[in-house]
């Protein structure tokens, strides 16, 4: 090859793209991706995840970002696909560090907005609202963003243009034919890119094991109606904040049933706001209710829309299961519904709330036909057609554990797409596409950063293996309660690690002992028979007191023994 055709070769060849997960790849939760080419960098969703039960005094985990903080200067955008806590909860962490404009459907950003406003973060003029058609230029990326149906609104998935071809993410979708907001799924963009050549489609795993269409939301509303139509008394659903078609489909059937709705619970309020300003969620003038309205109202006239599916210890449905929440009770005669999947690890909470229901005398629906839940993910007929309709290069499986990428590659595979071009990835893997060649090239570090606080406080610390000890040291408080009287057995012991008390502060720790007495003896005898309510309440008590008092943040870790 002489000089001039190895410089002409130069010219029109590009350096390869880079896509490079940082969580959502292997685990489910912590969804964040970062794509790079040449100097330039995009990051996909920020999201958290919730810990498993070992993860003492952890709320939640969010992923290792220091490879895009490390890369600040090149990154041009922050793009979120929708507003479900996996894929925008860390964005404070995030947006903390690395002050990128962030894209999004209007929900999202509402919703992201309130996460920077509780962070204390100015974010006002960062915030870029896009709809499904727009296309943003980001460096030697452009970003479409394509319509989708999924459980919240506002979802959408992206075509992005790079110099060795379009990659389509899909976030998370299903291909819902008949949405409750009419918004429908964008069969034409996704199969005009697959027209024009699509070099890697990265498409959502969650329900790869799932056989058959997902079942339209519609469904939902007439489970819902039958509910509606035999129920004597009040009527509690507990779902997802984030679901508002959810909520509407209630809604909608209040009005129908001639029943008024209140919303409980903060992420419940304030989700229902955001949706209410921007036209998401409507009600007829009459129709909300306050909570400390539902007491004066007829059971038969009331329905409770209650934050806590998952058996949150301190949520609205935990209180109320527990007959120890301000404004709503329930009785014999109520029905609750649960219209929520199990998040997986939440079974145990979740089985404890529902025993607790049932102590009250009302009775409790989940599943059924017509399911009283339906998924917000593509099942694997959905994900056949996804595959046909862009016909990839090259194939990624996204979002899932192990166990639904492999089913989700297998599925590839029966599609007709070669073995060699499915590249089965993890969080960290560094997959490397031009235009002649896909693979995974090599690893950057990754990781998981505990987050701690109660869940009232807003100003929670980051934590990293031990830093969170030597930053704010480890409190645990060891109470002993009989299991058949539910009777606290002696003084509560309070160990302390991380920080020294001498002289006069080390009588902090007999109070400390004596505020855990308190808030054990305060508590109803189910409280105190239910672990995770009553480890919460002390959590909350103990984290007050040491912030009121030495201005420091502990990881309390209560550590309850039944004898």
């Amino acid at each position: 090859m002489t000089s001039r055709a190895r410089a002409e070769a130069a010219h029109h060849s590009h350096p390869p793209l880079q896509i490079v997960p940082l969580g959502g790849l292997g685990e489910f939760g912590i969804n964040c991706m970062a794509l790079r080419h040449g100097g330039d960098l995009i990051v996909v969703d920020a999201g958290v995840m919730f810990p498993e039960e070992q993860l003492l005094g952890v709320n939640y985990v969010i992923p290792d970002l220091s490879y895009i903080v490390e890369r600040a200067a090149e990154v041009r955008g922050i793009v979120l696909t929708h507003g479900h806590e996996d894929h925008i909860g860390a964005l404070p962490y995030l947006y903390e560090r690395v002050r990128a404009p962030v894209y999004g459907s209007d929900f999202t950003l509402g919703l992201a907005a309130r996460k920077l406003r509780e962070h204390g973060l100015p974010h006002d003029r960062q915030l870029k609202r896009v709809r499904a058609g727009d296309e943003v230029p980001l460096g030697h990326f452009k970003v479409e963003f394509i319509q989708v149906t999924h459980s919240i609104p506002g979802a959408l998935s992206l075509a992005i243009r790079t110099p060795v071809g379009t990659v389509i993410h899909t976030a998370d979708f299903k291909m819902d034919q008949t949405p409750t907001d009419e918004r429908t799924f964008d069969f034409q963009t996704f199969s005009f890119h697959g027209d024009h050549g699509v070099l890697a489609l990265l498409s959502d795993s969650t329900n790869a094991e799932v056989e058959g269409f997902t079942p339209s939301e519609r469904q939902v509303g007439e489970a819902l109606d039958g509910v509606f139509r035999r129920a004597p008394g009040r009527i509690v659903v507990s779902t997802f904040s984030s679901n508002v078609h959810r909520i509407q489909q209630v809604i909608d059937l209040a009005v129908l049933h001639k029943r008024r709705v209140a919303l409980v619970g903060s992420s419940m309020i304030s989700t229902a706001e955001v949706a209410g300003d921007l036209g998401y969620l409507k009600a007829p003038p009459g129709t909300l209710a306050e909570a400390s309205e539902v007491r004066r109202l007829a059971p038969g006239r009331v329905v409770v829309v209650a934050a806590g599916s998952q058996g949150e210890p301190m949520s609205a449905l935990s209180r109320i299961a527990l007959d120890d929440h301000r404004d709503v009770s329930i009785e014999p005669g109520d029905v609750v519904v649960l219209s929520a999947r199990s998040i997986p690890g939440n079974e145990k909470a979740i089985n404890r709330v529902v025993n607790h229901i049932y102590r009250r005398g009302a009775d409790v629906l989940l599943g059924g036909r017509p399911p009283l839940h339906v998924s917000g993910h593509a099942s694997q007929e959905e994900l056949k057609i996804m595959l046909t309709l862009t016909r990839p290069r090259y194939f990624i499986p996204v979002h899932g554990e192990l166990r639904q990428l492999y089913s989700h590659a297998r599925l590839a595979e029966r599609t007709g797409l070669p073995r060699e071009r499915i590249l089965l990835a993890e969080s960290g893997d560094v997959i490397e596409l031009d235009e002649k060649s896909g693979r995974v090239a090599g690893k950057v570090g990754v990781g998981r950063v505990f987050i701690d606080g109660t869940l009232e406080e807003v100003d929670e610390i980051v934590v990293r293996d031990r830093r969170h000890i030597s930053e704010g040291g480890i409190v645990l408080a060891v109470v002993a309660i009989d299991r058949r009287t539910g009777t606290m057995e002696g003084d509560p012991e309070i160990v302390s690690r991380g920080f020294v008390l001498d002289g006069a502060r080390g009588n902090l720790m007999t109070e400390a002992s004596r505020v855990v007495r308190r808030t054990v003896e305060a508590a109803k005898p189910e409280e105190r028979s239910d672990r995770g309510v009553i480890k919460a309440l002390i959590q909350k008590d103990l984290k007050r007191y040491f912030r009121r008092n030495l201005d420091r943040r502990p990881m309390i870790i209560p550590a309850i023994i039944e004898t």
